[in-house]
């Protein structure tokens, strides 16, 4: 068997994932804000750094820089800053002689303010480029500004930022996940104590569960214990089965017993004949018997019905009137079918099907008594199903009286029958999906049989 995740890990991790995720999702999103503000707070100090330096620049032409400039480049947050100023005409004005560039110079073009990353002397900067108009010693023109800083001071403040934020992600994760087990583990608590109750169901202990269940699981429990109840019905039925078989069996097996003994007690061929013949009837309804509780219990046990093969009905009866006719005409009865003008056919177990039907006939043979004389069989074929009705004239049943014949065992008066006939017929229909129904008529008995009509696929 296929080794399954538990319910318990299942309900975690779909509960956790998408947290997971969105915890992701909130940490990109602090660290992208934590690279904003950064560059916002530091680019502003370069940014001020350098109209410092291009004031101070337009009022000195470049010889020298006030001192809260040079105080203003030491001590600026972000690090210290670094300046590079050239004129109009490319010659160089003051500051460090070789400013970082970007990578892409020509992505600066027409632009008088622009920030960029580069790389000075090995080290990553961030650099403030822009342009600004002014004369100096009577050279007039947009001179260039470059400022820039080292990325350090900028980078830990981010890293800083975002790993507190990570940080408080992390605990409120954390602490979820905790909630989320104990939380799962309790809702998973009456499905434990449902999984404890049906362990303590037997086969000889199936009542019904009765204890609260969450309403999640109430249909599986009302499915469960209609199982239950259905089990225990059978069991009941089975044992009743049982003990009514080895009582039915008793008396035959106890006749078969004495007339052995009394054949070997016999004193002449005669009386050894006359027992052995005893004996032999005794041995054949003994026989009958048993064969009748194993064709009922075959009839009683649930089938496949689309594993069988279709059958037309008609060959089917016409085949047990002819087994029937030399019982019949020895008994001075006729047997007359009535046969339908349309060929039916049903899914079924021929042998099973031929068994039941046979039971009807050999019925009103043995209980029909002396005033029978014909036993009129007729198929009837409609779209949905074909009715099997087999009727006599003999001496019936009482209307009050069906539910004995029909009752396993059950006889309506003494007779050498085994009291499986009818139950047996009606299992059978039952178990191909029909069912069967028997009338009291004024004179004689009516059993009707129906049975799901299937078309042959060429039909």
């Amino acid at each position: 068997m296929r080794k399954t995740m538990s319910l318990r890990t299942r309900l975690i991790l779909i509960i956790l994932t998408p947290l997971m995720l969105i915890s992701l999702g909130l940490g990109n999103l602090a660290f992208r804000d934590a690279q904003d503000r950064a560059n916002d707070r530091f680019d502003r100090s370069l940014l001020s750094t350098a109209l410092a330096i291009s004031r101070d620049t337009a009022l000195s032409g470049g010889d020298a820089l006030s001192t809260s400039t040079r105080d203003l480049l030491r001590d600026t947050s972000g690090g210290p800053v670094f300046y590079h100023v050239y004129a109009p005409n490319g010659f160089y004005v003051t500051g460090y002689a070789t400013p970082p560039v970007p990578d892409d110079p020509a992505a600066l073009h027409g632009q008088r303010q622009a920030y960029f990353y580069a790389t000075y002397r090995g080290n990553p900067v961030r650099v403030l480029r822009f342009v600004d108009a002014m004369s100096i010693n009577g050279l007039t023109g947009d001179f260039t500004f470059t400022v820039w800083q080292d990325t350090a001071i900028r980078d830990r403040f981010v890293g800083d930022s975002t790993s507190r934020t990570f940080g408080m992600i992390a605990v409120i994760v954390a602490a979820l996940a905790l909630i989320v087990w104990f939380g799962v583990r309790l809702g998973l608590r009456p499905l434990l104590d449902l999984q404890d109750a049906i362990a303590q169901r037997s086969p000889q202990e199936l009542h019904s569960i009765q204890r609260p269940v969450p309403a999640e699981v109430r249909g599986i429990v009302r499915t469960l214990n209609s199982l239950l109840s259905e089990l225990s019905a059978t069991f009941r039925t089975k044992d009743e089965f049982i003990s009514n078989a080895a009582h039915q069996l008793r008396n035959p097996i106890a006749g078969v017993l004495a007339m052995s003994e009394a054949v070997q007690s016999a004193a002449t061929m005669q009386d050894v004949q006359d027992r052995t013949d005893v004996l032999i009837g005794a041995a054949r309804r003994a026989s009958a018997l048993a064969n009748n509780l194993l064709a009922f219990e075959r009839a009683k046990t649930p089938k496949k019905v689309s594993d069988f093969p279709v059958i037309p009905i008609n060959p089917i009866v016409e085949d047990i009137i002819a087994t029937l006719s030399d019982r019949a005409t020895s008994q001075g009865v006729s047997l007359v079918f009535d046969r339908s003008e349309t060929e039916g056919s049903v899914q079924a177990d021929p042998v099973l099907l031929r068994e039941g039907l046979l039971n009807l006939f050999d019925n009103a043979l043995t209980h029909g008594g002396k005033s029978l004389s014909v036993i009129h069989a007729a198929t009837t074929v409609t779209d949905t199903e074909i009715r099997i009705k087999i009727s006599d004239d003999g001496i019936g049943i009482a209307p009050e009286k069906v539910s004995i014949a029909i009752a396993r065992f059950g006889q309506v008066s003494q007779s050498e029958g085994t009291g499986l006939g009818l139950p047996i017929s009606m299992a059978v229909a039952d178990s191909f999906g029909g069912e069967m129904t028997v009338t009291s008529q004024e004179r004689g008995l009516s059993v009707t049989m129906r049975l799901p009509r299937k078309r042959e696929l060429n039909s």
